[in-house]
């Protein structure tokens, strides 16, 4: 899944990544091997259930590890800013939208809403205070930053 534009994460958020791939790369990795050498042992493999389900089970999880390397290979280390600054990758701002319900969102594309995402594009280089206009595919709304954070 290359990209032409590199992700941008904090340095917390590429040490999440690298972990999970290290996870991945090793005990669940070994698991899933061990897992296919003991279903092998159930006999024959054209009506193996486990056997199946162990190598579906580690096609999925190879897809994960190329998906996690991918993003790590292409990602942009940004530095975090201070509270009250405006709003960027790291960020975990609270907004109010047009109802006046109250909304903390997380600026991430690891866990959080993504840079790349509607509200995430609207909130991005804006202040405490501002309104920002959001277009989402339902329609667009606005809404006032109340906070941003670290």
């Amino acid at each position: 899944m290359p990209s032409d534009k590199s992700e941008q994460l904090t340095e917390a958020q590429k040490e999440q990544l690298e972990a999970e791939l290290a996870e991945l790369e090793g005990p669940r990795r070994a698991a899933i091997v061990e897992a296919i050498a003991t279903a092998r042992g159930f006999g024959d493999l054209s009506e193996n259930f486990e056997y199946h389900a162990a190598k579906n089970e580690q096609g999925l999880l190879e897809r994960r590890i190329r998906l996690l390397r991918s993003r790590l290979d292409g990602a942009t280390v940004v530095e975090a800013g201070a509270a009250g600054d405006a709003v960027g990758v790291g960020s975990k701002v609270e907004i109010e939208d047009e109802r006046g319900e109250r909304l903390q969102v997380e600026i991430s594309s690891v866990g959080g809403v993504s840079p790349e995402s509607p509200l995430g594009r609207a909130l991005l280089g804006a202040k405490p205070g501002e309104e920002v206009e959001v277009e989402a595919p339902r329609g667009t709304w606005r809404a006032r930053i109340l906070s941003v954070g670290r």
